[in-house]
């Protein structure tokens, strides 16, 4: 049997999870199963490294997104080696990418490789020259084996333009702040413009240029592939749909959230990271989305998004959380159902959108709700059906609180290959202290200590679930139920203490990426016939409680008087009654009311047509649409800053507090930005940030990134980032 806790191992190894840990010593990476080590490898050696994520990736000791956080490299290529590995064994990590006959350099290539660098031929000729690929071109530059003149620092400065120089330039347009490509923008004002490219120039501290480290993930993502399958294009316009889908996840990601905020940036500044003159206007942008929102495929985008996320990594869709988020409404221009916002402690007109978060508890898709859908509801017509499809065969478990509980539906959902995991609802009687052991498991990446105890309990007449308590330290007994007999109780434990990461998920998404933003105040007709809960039934129901009460109330006075009474004064009942004939007669009345308010309630509806409940105003919901495509935007963009916040995983010892102030600052670092049209790049040189760890944390990103060798998107220029030199120790006075 595989201990899981893994007590046995040297100081200063790091858990992955419960299967596996590493140690880092002296180039070394030692991977450690149970207390054995079962695998080492250098970390200078590229096919030792791609060796092992294939084998233990394949062996499914540890997940591909577990083991690229855990050695600080993109979650996209350990999956590729796991997939060459499965595909082809050891020797196919062995063959270079590139796959060229000729990719090394000897004597001679170094010196005629040398001798044309002098002469100022780009790298790109060069390497087609001497038959080898460019990147070997690049790697014998970065060993020294190679040296190219560069020019000096005035010379690469004086090709720069400076902040005050475009400020200037951008106040001078006589077409708009900004406008410097007139000739385009004449083309696109009469419909002849597809839409303009991205063109660079280059520019010394452009604002807001590390959001840039972020596009190759939001790509990967598929973001505008999947935009371009879906949508295909917009209308002839200067900004067509990369634009318009760039801005919105820059908007994100630089946390500017409304269209309207905009307006307080520097058009220019923006626009030099889209490779454009300028950011679109607050009308253009509003205009674009609402055009994109008219072709009804904004669901189309997110489902074909989801599908894709869910086809890179199956394993994270084996656990689902799921709950409902409520978006109120602040407008008085329409008429909205009301519903309870818990955050507010208020009955307000809101919209309810219901989540699926996966197993890392990453947003996978959302649902908005017709008004008043539960929970249930919603996960029987519409969260099921979709899961079912996204996972085919596989079995799915649901992790959510108490609104869903229902063991009927529990023992449907069983049937067709979905499990639950849930809190118990209703009372229940406590177990004996005694039945509770301490169990061990891990809750977002911390390990946890729990006190457990579980057993089988009967649910309804026939279904069987299982039962697993917590015990807390104030005495208090968390019931937790499951159909899971395969998994330990500390799983299921950490399983359903972890569906607080999606109430956390929410809390970040509402103050970072302004996630309850109205993209516009537009409705859509709502179906008049759903049926909804009768206000008529409800108030009448809360009449009844209320006269209930008041009647308990009365015949606990009248029986109060009675065992006070004095006999000397009413000795007999019926001189009783005479004397408190008031409190009988409030009695007699109140009964009554009662009976007739009960008939009264037998005879009303529960439900009616939703088009009853308002005569004058016909159903109508917030449009869903536009805000659908913009959520989708901001997941893929929240899902981006979740790689590279996997990838500070040994920068930050508290990395999901740190590790996202961290990228917030970093999205916002200035950066040089020269693009070289010969030899095919477009650098992005940051400036320094606060401190030497944040320093050498983005110059590992920048490398990492390079490794991709993305190109920016409708360009042949690869994208090459450069962080600052920074100093291996503090110096002395720095700190205090």
């Amino acid at each position: 049997m595989i201990q899981k806790f893994l007590p046995l191992l040297p100081e200063g190894a790091k858990l992955v999870n419960n299967n596996l840990a590493i140690f880092r010593a002296e180039g070394e990476i030692i991977f450690f199963n149970g207390y054995c080590p079962m695998l080492k490898c250098s970390s200078s050696d590229p096919y030792e490294m791609r060796l092992a994520q294939g084998v233990l990736c394949s062996t499914h000791i540890v997940k591909p997104a577990q083991l690229a956080k855990a050695l600080g490299v993109n979650r996209s290529t350990v999956c590729r080696n796991k997939a060459i590995y499965e595909k082809g064994g050891p020797v196919a990590l062995m063959i270079d990418k590139t796959n060229r006959s000729a990719y090394k350099l000897d004597r001679q290539k170094l010196q005629k490789a040398q001798s044309l660098l002098d002469k100022g031929i780009n790298q790109n000729k060069i390497a087609a020259q001497l038959g080898v690929s460019e990147g070997c071109i690049r790697y014998a530059l970065k060993k020294g084996a190679l040296v190219k003149k560069n020019r000096t620092k005035d010379q690469v400065k004086a090709d720069l333009k400076t902040p005050c120089q475009r400020s200037i330039e951008d106040c001078q347009s006589q077409v708009g702040i900004g406008v410097k490509r007139e000739a385009e923008r004449a083309l696109a004002s009469v419909g002849k413009l597809p839409e303009a490219m991205p063109n660079f120039g280059a520019n010394e501290s452009v604002r807001y240029a590390g959001v840039l480290l972020a596009l190759p993930l939001v790509c990967q993502l598929g973001l505008l592939e999947v935009a371009n399958k879906v949508y295909g294009s917009l209308r002839n316009g200067f900004y067509g749909l990369q634009a318009t889908l760039l801005t919105v996840a820059f908007m994100a990601l630089l946390r500017i959230k409304s269209p309207e905020q905009l307006k307080a940036k520097s058009p220019g500044e923006l626009g030099i990271i889209l490779g454009l003159d300028r950011v679109p206007e607050v009308k253009t942008l509003r205009r674009k989305l609402k055009e994109m929102g008219q072709n009804s495929k904004s669901a189309e985008f997110m489902a074909e998004l989801t599908r894709r996320w869910c086809n890179e990594d199956l394993d994270a869709i084996g656990f689902v959380y799921i709950d409902g988020h409520v978006r109120p409404y602040n407008g008085g221009k329409h008429k909205l159902p009301k519903t309870h916002v818990a955050r507010r402690r208020l009955c307000m007109p809101a919209t309810t959108d219901f989540w699926v978060n996966d197993a890392n508890c990453e947003p996978l898709f959302l649902i908005t709700a017709q008004a008043n859908d539960s929970l249930l509801s919603m996960v029987d017509d519409q969260i099921i059906p979709h899961m079912k499809e996204l996972a085919g065969d596989r079995r799915v478990t649901l992790v959510f609180d108490r609104e869903g509980w229902s063991p009927k539906r529990f023992a449907q959902w069983f049937e067709k290959g979905v499990d639950v995991i849930t809190y118990r609802k209703g009372k229940y009687e406590p177990w004996p202290v005694e039945s509770f052991i301490e169990a061990q498991s891990f809750l977002s990446g911390k390990p946890v200590t729990y006190r457990l105890a579980q057993r089988s309990v009967l649910i309804g007449k026939r279904f069987w679930m299982r039962e697993v308590r917590r015990l807390c330290d104030s005495g208090h007994q968390t019931a937790v139920m499951t159909t899971r007999q395969d998994l330990s109780v500390e799983q299921i434990a950490a399983r359903m203490f972890s569906r607080w990461s999606q109430e956390n998920f929410f809390r970040y998404m509402r103050h970072e990426y302004n996630l309850d933003h109205l993209i516009t105040y537009d409705v859509e007709p709502a179906d008049g016939e759903r049926l909804v809960p009768c206000p008529r039934y409800k108030d009448k129901r809360k009449q009844i409680s209320e006269m209930k009460a008041d009647l308990t109330k009365l015949q606990r006075d009248y029986g109060q008087k009675a065992f006070e009474n004095k006999e000397a004064e009413h000795p007999s009942m019926r001189g009783f009654n005479i004397a408190n004939a008031g409190y009988k007669r409030k009695i007699k009345l109140l009964q009554q009311q009662l009976d007739a308010a009960t008939a009264e309630l037998k005879k009303m509806p529960k439900k009616v047509p939703l088009k009853t409940l308002d005569g004058q105003h016909e159903p109508v919901r917030l449009e869903t649409q536009r805000k659908y495509l913009t959520d989708t935007i901001k997941m893929a963009c929240y899902r981006a800053e979740s790689s590279l916040l996997n990838l500070l995983y040994f920068y930050f010892a508290r990395a999901r507090e740190e590790g996202r102030g961290f990228l917030k600052g970093l999205f916002e670092l200035p950066a040089d930005i020269a693009p070289d049209e010969k030899a095919g790049t477009l650098s992005i040189n940051f400036h320094p940030m606060a401190n030497p760890r944040f320093n050498r944390a983005l110059k590992d990103l920048c490398e990492i990134m390079n490794e991709e060798e993305f190109l920016f998107p409708q360009t042949r220029l690869k994208m090459v980032f450069d962080a600052p030199v920074v100093a291996s120790a503090i110096t002395p006075g720095q700190e205090f």
